[in-house]
């Protein structure tokens, strides 16, 4: 088992590490300019479209703004708490602006992969709409490289089956379990049960049922947490400046070291802010696509534009309101127990709780909240490729191993599984990078002909 997972972690170097992350990079970039920066011009108009009710006319299981929701009760989770943190106790300050960078042009990959997702998607034996990277790959890819579409697509949907149970299961409910016994004293096995009936009663319903309950739980939660980071940032507005001060200067001078804060180079600040960005906000893995792909709509760049939105809310927007409360609150230079720097959700719960008392309630509610949802999310990401490797009539299965899953790992912690879904979460990008620079054309052609046809009407 050492051996092994001494393995994973030397293919983990690679799947986060700057060769993985540097091809995210550039095909965002890729993406963006090919865009000619549609994504940042387009913002507003992304969010016209998520509010307009006449958008949800089309084929397809779910309404746009729910489909969004799905992808982001996937995605605005323990990486938007305790990936900030982490991602400024190990590169200090200057990480938030890569994570800023990153998630701008990834705003261009989310957009691609969503309308590589409505545009190959398929009817399955049940009439409901199935999408994502391997049906994208397989269809899309496959029309000029049959055989190069029929592997890549299946080596996505291994790894995201694979990968689900990991990162999308055991670690949210395992973090959850564990945020609610420190800070309530609940029982692992407790929440074990209660999380797998609350998840069982909501996938058994499928898209539908998932995107209902994302599209009213998600927004009141992201909203609830933005509304008590605001209130810390609020009470601390002295600190502002300084904090995005902090941010711009270090993210290309050296952050010197400052109480239990030792200190990082630039090239932490950057190894460390894009990676955690993209683990917040999934761009570049393909993993939100399969949401999208089941949305109600007739027009790949409709959604693809709202889809967009998904990274812009998950990292320009939560994980800011979560670093500012870092910095202002001056809890990234305290000093634990154990004499060093404090990191991960217990840094974001001393932000809050320096500043109000039972501040870190708010993370614990926010941590389970945000790992539940993530856990409605991954479970339809898994079911689809679980699906696409095997047949409708195999998904019981699925969801029955999916409900065990949450009750096995709310009381155990297992290294080498939360490693090898680290690492397969990371190579799920290799198959859908290659699969979207291959489609870029089509996706730069049908954005030309939206917008012409807008300028047109």
């Amino acid at each position: 088992m050492d051996r092994l997972n001494a393995l994973i972690d030397s293919v983990n170097a690679f799947a986060w590490g700057p060769p993985m992350l540097g091809m995210l990079g550039v095909t965002g970039v890729l993406l963006t300019l090919g865009l000619v920066f549609m994504p940042w011009r387009k913002v507003g108009y992304g969010f016209r479209l998520l509010f307009d009710k006449s958008g949800s006319v089309g084929e397809g299981e779910v309404k746009p703004f729910n489909a969004l929701m799905t992808a982001l009760s996937a995605t605005v989770g323990t990486g938007n708490i305790a990936g900030v943190a982490t991602a400024i106790a190990l590169g200090g300050p200057g990480a938030i602006f890569y994570m800023w960078l990153i998630a701008l042009f990834g705003m261009a990959t989310k957009y691609a992969e969503a309308v590589c997702a409505v545009t190959y998607r398929e009817v399955d034996r049940n009439g409901k709409y199935v999408g994502g990277p391997m049906y994208y790959l397989r269809n899309g890819v496959g029309d000029f490289a049959p055989e190069l579409g029929k592997w890549l697509g299946l080596i996505f949907a291994l790894f995201g089956a694979v990968a689900a149970f990991g990162i999308g299961n055991a670690v949210q409910v395992n973090s959850m379990a564990a945020a609610l016994g420190d800070s309530f004293g609940v029982p692992t096995w407790i929440t074990g049960i209660i999380v797998a009936v609350l998840v069982g009663i909501v996938i058994i319903g499928g898209i539908q049922r998932i995107g209902e309950v994302a599209g009213k739980l998600v927004p009141a939660m992201i909203v609830l947490y933005i509304g008590a980071a605001l209130l810390i940032i609020i009470i601390n507005i002295a600190g502002v400046p300084a904090a995005f001060a902090l941010i711009f200067t270090h993210a290309f001078t050296p952050a010197a070291a400052a109480g239990g804060f030792a200190g990082a180079a630039v090239a932490a600040a950057v190894r460390f802010g894009v990676a955690r960005g993209v683990f917040s906000n999934e761009s570049g893995l393909g993993s939100a696509a399969i949401a999208h792909a089941a949305a109600q709509t007739n027009s790949p760049v409709r959604q693809g534009i709202i889809a967009m939105l998904g990274t812009f809310i998950d990292t320009i927007v939560v994980c800011t309101m979560t670093a500012l409360v870092i910095l202002t609150s001056g809890a990234w230079t305290l000093t634990g127990a154990d004499g060093g720097g404090l990191t991960g959700v217990v840094l974001t719960s001393a932000g809050f709780e320096s500043t109000v008392t039972g501040g870190r309630y708010v993370v614990t509610v926010a941590l389970a909240v945000f790992a539940f949802t993530t856990i409605l999310g991954w479970s339809y990401y898994g079911e689809r490729c679980w699906q696409y490797m095997f047949s409708e009539n195999s998904l019981l299965v699925y969801r029955a191993l999916w409900v065990l899953a949450a009750v096995t790992f709310a009381n155990v912690k297992v290294a080498f599984v939360w490693n090898l879904s680290d690492t397969l979460n990371g190579l799920m990008a290799v198959p859908n990078l290659i699969g979207l620079l291959l489609l870029a054309p089509m996706v730069f052609k049908v954005t030309r002909e939206y917008f012409d046809k807008a300028a047109d009407g």
